[in-house]
């Protein structure tokens, strides 16, 4: 016990201290391991759930404190006027009568329907659920600041594209505007070329403001201030053909349902119903417990020439008992079913609820493995294509040089190609979050490397 207590005490010294420290942020930009660890260091919903565990600790200590008996002792001190009896030698008296009482009582418990053990059993198994509780809020997180990550690396990269291709009708509009200044091309190339170098213009803009986005949406799920330095490094990953899991949906949702910590908390939750079941039922049974008080007291009364020390009366008024306590229940206006009934109702929403939560597993596990094989399938569709249009744009860029082709041409297949490029960009940070996902469930560490 005195274990548990002194664990108790340093978890909230722990945890409170942890409320009030302050996350240094590392110069430069933050690669994907350091931003989870700052998220799961500031993140408030983790520390509400390891609030509750701690919550929970309070209750185990409480209920394993049942087991022994109580202890109180008190005293009281006043005077009395007029006739009443003198309370050491129970005669009536009239006069002032000063007194100290002093008293000490002690109770415990001998048998109340095994309440004390499945109560404490049942905080045990309230604590695992807890557990398990806060290891399923950090997967959320992770998750959540891993595609917050990706999204910042995909649209950094859509800046690089944006810069490319208003850097290439940059280039285009110079050699146009002498050509149309020469007289070999007539003015409304030009002028076709400038629109859409404005286009692209716009383009780089709104491509420049989704990365802020991006990069503001993690700062703040990091809970950290944001500035526009704020940055990431972007990940040395590689995507090969064995990327993608082997297992099939169902072999993955047979081997996340051993490992999820929702999972494992739901079934917590269950027989922590039950024990409340049991709980509910030993009130119909009697309880039987040992009392012993012990009781003394001083007066400040003269008897016959002396007057007894204060110690002398407490010694000679001491009075001392022990009793049993057994009381039987015969008819409780029908709370004891009632109890019982709700504790019944109360295991059967927890069945249905990890019912629910397996449910939830084998949907999430389903979708993320067709959106796992939809962006493999759409990643690879994508390379080709961009390899295709990088062929049709260097030829394209040829025939214009050369004056084969207009500047409207050469403009269709240079979006083309860009297009294209955006189009690889997003599906292959898709495909890569898609199947993290994944090894995410079948237990692997959630990492881009």
């Amino acid at each position: 016990m005195r274990k548990l207590l002194l664990s108790f005490v340093l978890a909230i010294g722990i945890g409170f201290s942890s409320l009030a420290q302050e996350v240094t942020l590392p110069a430069g930009p933050l690669d994907l391991e350091t931003a989870v660890s700052i998220g799961l260091k500031n993140n408030l919903t983790l520390k509400r759930s390891e609030l509750n565990q701690l919550t929970n600790e309070a209750t185990l200590l409480q209920n394993q404190g049942q087991r022994y008996p109580n202890l109180t002792t008190g005293a009281s001190s006043g005077y009395r006027w007029g006739r009443s009896i003198n309370p050491v030698t129970n005669l009536f008296e009239t006069a002032r009568i000063g007194n100290i009482n002093v008293s000490a009582s002690s109770n415990v418990t001998v048998y109340a329907g095994n309440q004390i053990n499945n109560s404490i059993k049942q905080s045990k198994v309230d604590l695992e659920a807890g557990m398990y509780n806060i290891e399923a809020t950090k997967n959320d997180i992770i998750l959540n600041i891993i595609n917050l990550f990706v999204n910042v690396v995909f649209n950094r990269e859509q800046v690089t594209v944006a810069e490319n291709q208003l850097a290439s009708t940059s280039d285009q509009l110079t050699r146009t505007t002498k050509l149309v200044e020469a007289g070999s091309l007539p003015l409304s190339d030009q002028l076709d070329v400038q629109a859409q170098n404005a286009t692209n213009q716009v383009n780089l803009i709104n491509a420049k403001n989704d990365y802020n986005i991006a990069k503001l949406n993690l700062a703040q799920a990091l809970q950290i201030p944001y500035t526009p330095e704020f940055s990431v490094v972007e990940p040395e990953f590689e995507i090969n053909e064995l990327l993608m899991a082997t297992e099939t949906p169902r072999d993955i949702y047979n081997q996340a349902l051993g490992i999820m910590p929702e999972i494992k908390a739901a079934q917590a939750n269950v027989q922590s119903a039950e024990y409340g079941v049991k709980l509910a039922k030993a009130g119909y049974y009697p309880t039987l417990g040992v009392g012993a008080n012990i009781f003394s007291n001083y007066v400040d009364q003269v008897y016959g020439t002396e007057r007894p020390t204060f110690g002398q009366q407490i010694e000679n008024n001491l009075s001392e008992a022990v009793n049993l306590q057994l009381s039987i229940p015969i008819f409780s206006r029908l709370s004891n079913k009632a109890n019982v009934q709700r504790a019944r109702v109360q295991k059967q929403i927890s069945e249905v609820a990890a019912l629910e939560a397996e449910n939830q597993l084998r949907n999430d596990i389903e979708t993320a493995y067709n959106s796992a094989l939809a962006a493999q399938l759409t990643y690879e569709s994508s390379l080709v294509q961009v390899e295709s249009l990088e062929e049709t744009f260097r030829i394209a860029q040829q025939r214009f040089d050369l004056g084969a082709i207009n500047s409207v041409d050469f403009q269709v297949a240079q979006n083309n190609l860009f297009n294209a490029q955006a189009n690889l960009l997003n599906a292959k940070y898709t495909y890569i979050f898609r199947v993290k996902v994944l090894d995410f469930y079948l237990g692997n560490p959630i990492n881009l490397n």
